[in-house]
């Protein structure tokens, strides 16, 4: 998940001056000095680099797409971070950063402590580099090993809400995600009745069975929990890009862990929740979030294209994305969708 559809649009090119030296000194200006190599990493909401120190260690520096999250929203996601990381929850956390005598004029830190680097309008972390490989989703080890570890990071999420980043919902991320695109004559005349009428019934499944689980416990998450987040390490699974943290319910970190048909995606769940139930409760009823949450997510994603479409890489990525065929399609699965979640609520 990046985005949500609610929030105001990123300019066209935001990244346009973020060249290989201007990185080199904005690293420079927190005190940590590149050897002048540096490799881009796969990104598309945010630029994100490897960079290599003359120390001879290595870090991970995010430029964050402007106009995305709010100051307050990025540093509540660093504090989560550190503190999953205080309680030895295997995360990705930020450095703490200082201003050096001959950072440029105009650089700031923000944050308690320190975290965020901003200069104008561009706005940069730094974090250890972590590597490692994608897990194992069909051994039931792993799944359990993950589901433990799950389980502590929402042990810690549920201490207290965010108070600045978003609550993950119906109408925060599918009704805003479909009026802005109705708003903004995004789709095809020739698709846009049927895809209309297919969204509309989606979400209104989606909405029946949000109110059919209630009430629900909400916590903070890490929003966006699918396998491309998490390495794999000799000491187990490291959870990467809290980038989408965001209050909700303890399913949506868990259910893009799932594959297959439902009877498999089941059996991978109870895999999942014997970790996870280790340090967690899990309510039953959140299973009935499942299917809208996938539906939340399909459509949530066609929003979040259509308001990036201003940046070159976009119209590079999603060649397909004017075509009405690309919305045909998309009409189709969430009827799909429709069907899946009368079926999951019986």
């Amino acid at each position: 998940m990046t985005n949500h559809a609610g929030a105001n649009p990123a300019p066209a090119a935001p990244f346009a001056g973020l060249t290989p030296d201007s990185v080199l000194d904005a690293l420079d200006d927190v005190g940590l000095r590149g050897d002048g190599r540096l490799l881009q990493l796969n990104s598309y909401e945010n630029r994100v680099f490897q960079v290599f120190l003359e120390d001879g260690s290595a870090v991970v520096a995010k430029f964050y797409r402007p106009q995305r999250w709010s100051d307050a929203q990025i540093l509540e996601e660093h504090a989560f971070g550190l503190e999953l990381a205080a309680e030895e929850v295997p995360v990705v956390a930020p450095l703490v950063l200082a201003l050096p005598p001959h950072a440029r004029e105009g650089v700031a830190l923000r944050g308690d402590p320190p975290t965020l680097a901003v200069a104008g309008a561009q706005r940069w972390a730094v974090a250890p580099r972590c590597a490692g490989r994608a897990p194992e989703l069909d051994d039931p080890q792993t799944l359990r090993w993950i589901g433990r570890f799950l389980g502590r990071l929402h042990a810690v999420g549920a201490r207290r809400p965010f108070a600045h980043r978003l609550r993950f919902d119906v109408a925060t991320v599918g009704i805003a995600a479909r009026d802005w695109l109705l708003a903004n004559d995004i789709i095809p005349p020739d698709a846009l009745p049927g895809w209309r009428a297919a969204c509309a019934a989606a979400l209104a499944a989606a909405q029946h069975l949000f109110d059919a689980a209630a009430p629900l416990r909400t916590l903070r998450l890490h929003g966006d929990c699918h396998p491309g987040n998490l390495l794999w390490t000799a000491a187990g699974p490291h959870f990467v890009d809290l980038d989408d943290a965001c209050n909700g319910p303890a399913i949506q970190d868990l259910w893009m862990l799932l594959s297959g048909d439902a009877a498999a995606m089941q059996a991978q769940l109870a895999l999942v929740l014997e970790g996870y139930e280790q340090f967690m409760p899990f309510e039953p009823r959140e299973r009935l979030l499942i299917e809208p949450l996938r539906t939340l997510r399909m459509i949530h994603h066609s929003a979040w294209i259509a308001r990036r479409w201003g940046d070159p890489a976009f119209p590079i990525a999603f060649p397909w994305f004017e075509g009405a065929a690309y919305w045909q399609q998309q009409a189709q699965q969430l009827r799909e969708q429709v069907d899946a979640m009368r079926e999951a609520g019986g």
